[in-house]
C-alpha cells in the first residue's frame, strides 16, 4: 500500500534552535516512516519579509539543511530539497495568483499579525500579501496529500485548499485538495520567556556548544515571584521546570516540583541540573552534526539528489497543468 505523501518547508532564517525542534522537526522526524515525506527549504518565502537584506541566505540553507540532517531526517527515507532551485514552483505560483480572489488573501489572519508586529520593515508589497498564494504552488506542485502544522499555521492550508479546488473547478482535476494534519508541538519559551525566536536573542541553538548551553540556562528566567532562595515556588510558572519535562526524567520531574514548592531547592541548583540534561540530550546532535560538517561533498550531494527528485515531479505537474490551463 503506498505511503501518504506528505509536504512542509521551513524558512532559512538561520542555524535552527529548540523551537524549531519541539515546533517541527520532531514531528517530522516521527513521520518520516509513515509518510512519503518532502521537506523543503523556503528561500523565496524568506525574501517577503527579508528582501531587504539578502546576503545571509544561502549561507543560512547549509545551516538549516545540517540541521535536518544532524537531528535526523534521513535522505533515504525524505526528499530534501531548496524551493528556489525548482523555477517550476515561480510558473505555479503566477497561474494561480490569476485565479485567486484578493479578499482570500487579506483576510489571511498572519497577513494582519506581521503587518502589525513587524512595524519596522516595509511590507506592503505584492510579494507579501500574496505569499500563500506561493506557499500553495508549493504544496499542491508534489500533489501533496497532506500538510503537517500546528493549530496556528491550520488556516495557510485551508487557503490552500481553497485555491486548489477553484483550480479544479476551473481546469479539470489536476490536484488533490490537501489534508490539514495538525500535529502536536510543545510550547518552549526563549530564555526571556518570550517566544523563542533569533531576532529576540533568546534562543538556544542545536549547534551551540555545552558552554553556551550552560550559559543561556543560567540566564533563563524562574518564577517571577521567588524572589529569595528561602522563598517557595510555582514550577507551573518556571520556563526552566517546562524544560525538565522535555528533557529530565519523571522521577527528577517529580522531585524539582516537590523541593521547588517547599524551597528545598534553589534557582541555581536548579538550572543547574537542567542544563546538563539538555546539553547530554543534544550530545548526538552535535555530534552528528559534527560529521556532515566535515563531509561537505556529501552534504553537497544529499541535497542535489533531493534537489533532482524534486524537479522532476515539478516537470511532470507543469506539464500536465500547461495542458490543462492551455496556456
Amino acid at each position: 500500500m503506498a505511503k501518504k505523501r506528505i509536504l512542509s518547508g521551513m524558512r532559512p532564517t538561520g542555524p535552527l534552535h529548540l523551537g524549531n525542534l519541539h515546533g517541527a522537526l520532531a514531528n517530522w522526524k516521527r513521520m518520516q516512516d509513515d509518510y512519503e515525506c518532502f521537506f523543503f527549504i523556503a528561500d523565496w518565502h524568506a525574501l517577503t519579509t527579508d528582501y531587504e537584506s539578502t546576503q545571509a541566505i544561502k549561507g543560512n540553507i547549509y545551516q538549516v539543511f545540517l540541521d535536518w540532517l544532524s537531528v535526523g531526517l534521513s535522505p533515504e527515507k525524505c526528499t530534501l530539497f531548496v524551493q528556489s532551485y525548482q523555477k517550476e514552483h515561480a510558473e505555479l505560483f503566477l497561474l494561480l495568483a490569476m485565479i485567486t480572489p484578493l479578499p482570500w488573501l487579506e483576510r489571511n489572519p498572519t497577513y494582519k499579525e506581521q503587518i502589525a508586529q513587524l512595524k519596522n520593515k516595509d511590507l506592503s508589497t505584492f510579494g507579501f500579501l500574496g505569499y500563500p498564494v506561493l506557499q500553495a504552488a508549493d504544496i499542491i506542485m508534489y500533489k501533496a496529500e497532506g500538510v503537517p502544522v500546528g493549530i496556528d499555521q491550520a488556516p495557510h492550508v485551508e487557503l490552500t485548499r481553497e485555491i486548489a479546488r477553484r483550480f479544479n473547478y476551473l481546469y479539470g482535476e489536476i490536484f488533490p485538495v490537501p489534508e490539514t494534519i495538525l500535529t502536536e508541538t510543545s510550547k518552549i519559551l526563549g530564555i526571556d520567556r518570550r517566544k523563542m525566536s533569533k531576532s529576540y536573542n533568546n534562543a538556544i541553538f542545536l549547534s551551540d556548544t555545552p558552554e553556551a548551553i550552560q550559559d543561556k540556562v543560567a540566564q533563563m528566567i524562574t518564577d517571577p515571584q521567588r524572589a529569595r532562595r528561602g522563598d517557595p515556588g510555582d514550577p507551573q510558572v518556571c520556563n526552566v521546570f517546562t524544560f525538565h519535562g522535555l528533557y529530565s526524567d519523571p522521577e527528577t520531574v517529580t522531585r524539582i516540583d516537590s523541593e521547588c514548592r517547599s524551597a528545598r531547592i534553589g534557582c541555581v541548583a536548579c538550572k543547574k541540573l537542567m542544563a546538563e540534561r539538555l546539553i547530554e540530550a543534544l550530545d548526538p546532535v552535535r555530534k552528528k552534526r559534527s560529521e556532515y560538517e566535515a563531509r561537505p561533498d556529501l552534504v553537497a550531494d544529499i541535497l542535489a539528489s533531493g534537489n533532482q527528485k524534486a524537479r522532476e515531479i515539478a516537470r511532470r505537474t507543469m506539464e500536465e497543468v500547461r495542458e490543462a490551463v492551455k496556456a
